[in-house]
């Protein structure tokens, strides 16, 4: 491109627009604005960029016009842009204040540096017309899985072309151990589409469990129709998996249908994986039995649910224990990344010596704030007390109809299981004045005394204390199983409701 001549009729220059456009898959319209930017630009270097020159290509001859452009002003500003009224009249007696007068410049031949510089201006256009359809296309397509070759290979991350695009597979989103080579055909998940100063930029992944979710969902029919649908994905990409299903039809069977025939689908899978080993699991909305049927192939015993804190005890036989912790934790751990469950594995020894533990601490709590005997503490363990606070409230026909008590018994021990905790209040209030605690902070809603008291031990004695801790840090700072995770942050939150209310009412100010 060494010389371009701007006149009358151009009909070769529609065909090239159309031709870059059709390459490029962008509109004409596009390129057209990119070369009329282009030969704007030249316009300006031949009569200087302090005029206002432009140009326009008719979109039917390719006719180019080459024109500088002045506004009619009461006062001039700028002598280049602007003229004033009387000069105006002097060309156009019906040109006003605030219209545009228009010279037409004579056609201009553009040398070879003219030239270049217009080839970049079209090129940089188009390139950015190209950026913005591959960020309208893909980011509509984000949870897709996509198919290109690898087309370069840099520090690691794999670049995929994608037809008119390309993909960004970083080196932490692809399987362990796998290798890919230019030329390799890939399939990946797309989980962002981002626009960035270098244009629109796609992230696949191979690694992450929507990536298997969606494999399944090409490789099941009954999920691609929603007949089956998959509940959870936990993946230890390259190793192992478990997924989780469940169908509202009881004639199909949404695990055999995953597996399919001789294991057909989920063969197809696990090659796409590396070999990856994938236990199909069916879902249940009873939390015990889907985590049993989680920890498969291991066999449970029995299970203890703490639904309050998310938490779950299986106690297994002592020969399968390691099969249900797994080598390094694995079975376990994706167990409970699929159930959404923390999973404690005890064997059964464990746990009839942690029961007698926590009967040995409750018989002694009852026997030291009640001042009753070991028969009536086990008594009361034996129907599920573990508080003295459940004592004192509990409906007092209840209370009596334990075998072996009566109604006096019954009045006697919710008496005293009252002044016991009267005289605890009091105990922990004085403590709370000893250690100087701050009002606001003993009257938070969500915090009983003890766990104040065991706060302000710790030195967190106002509400900005509370209000500056993460939520691991609140939990670390008190006896396990005072709160679950999900109540500490509620309690932060709380503690620096506060902080939002001081910033609102300065914006207001």
């Amino acid at each position: 491109m060494t010389e371009i001549y701007v006149g009358p009729g151009n009909r070769e220059l529609l065909l090239v627009a159309e031709t870059v456009a059709r390459e490029k898959a962008i509109e004409k319209e596009q390129v057209l604005e990119a070369m009329e930017q282009a030969i704007q630009k030249a316009g300006r270097s031949k009569y200087g960029y302090e005029h206002d020159i432009r140009a326009k290509i008719d979109r039917k001859t390719g006719e180019i016009t080459l024109m500088r452009c002045r506004e009619v002003v009461t006062e001039i500003e700028n002598p280049f842009t602007q003229m004033t009224l009387s000069e105006a009249n002097a060309i156009d007696p019906n040109l006003k204040v605030g219209d545009l007068l228009t010279e037409i410049l004579p056609p201009i031949d553009f040398g070879r540096v003219a030239a270049q510089t217009a080839k970049q201006v079209i090129f940089q256009k188009v390139r950015d017309a190209e950026r913005l359809r591959q960020y309208e296309e893909y980011k509509n397509r984000i949870g897709d899985i996509v198919s290109g070759i690898v087309k370069r290979i840099e520090f690691g991350n794999v670049f995929i072309e994608l037809g008119r695009a390309e993909a960004l597979l970083r080196r932490d989103e692809m399987i362990p151990r796998e290798n890919f080579r230019v030329g390799d055909r890939v399939r990946a998940y797309i989980f962002d589409v981002r626009e960035e100063p270098r244009g629109s930029q796609i992230f696949v992944s191979r690694s992450r469990p929507e990536f298997m979710a969606k494999l399944f969902m090409q490789e099941v029919p009954e999920i691609y129709d929603g007949i089956i649908e998959i509940k959870s994905v936990a993946r230890d990409p390259g190793s192992r998996a478990k997924i989780a299903v469940t169908t509202s039809d009881p004639s199909i069977d949404p695990v055999g249908s995953c597996v399919g025939m001789r294991g057909s689908r989920v063969q197809a899978v696990v090659s796409e994986l590396q070999g990856e080993k994938i236990d199909i699991i069916p879902w249940s909305s009873n939390p015990a039995t889907f985590i049993v049927n989680a920890l498969a192939p291991a066999e449970v015993a029995k299970v203890v649910v703490d639904e309050e804190n998310q938490r779950i005890d299986v106690v297994v036989p002592d020969e399968q224990l390691s099969l249900a912790i797994g080598r390094r934790g694995q079975n376990v751990r994706l167990a409970s990344i699929l159930t959404g469950w923390k999973i404690d594995i005890l064997t059964e020894a464990q746990e009839s010596e942690r029961r007698q533990e926590e009967i040995k601490v409750r018989s002694k709590l009852f026997v030291e704030a009640l001042d009753v005997d070991e028969m009536i503490a086990h008594l009361l363990i034996g129907e599920s007390f573990t508080k003295v606070e459940e004592v004192a409230f509990i409906d007092l026909d209840e209370l009596a109809s334990i075998e072996g008590f009566d109604r006096d018994l019954a009045e006697e021990l919710q008496k005293r299981a009252k002044t016991y905790l009267q005289t605890q209040e009091r105990h922990l209030t004085k403590r709370l004045k000893e250690l100087k605690v701050d009002k606001e902070l003993s009257s938070l809603k969500g915090l009983d005394l003890n766990i104040v008291v065991a706060l302000a031990e710790k030195d967190i004695k106002t509400l900005d204390d509370l209000a500056d801790l993460a939520t691991d840090e609140l939990l670390e700072l008190l006896p396990e199983g005072n709160l679950t995770e999900e109540k500490a942050q509620q309690i932060i939150m709380a503690a620096r409701a506060h902080w939002f209310e001081a910033e609102e009412s300065s914006t207001e100010s």
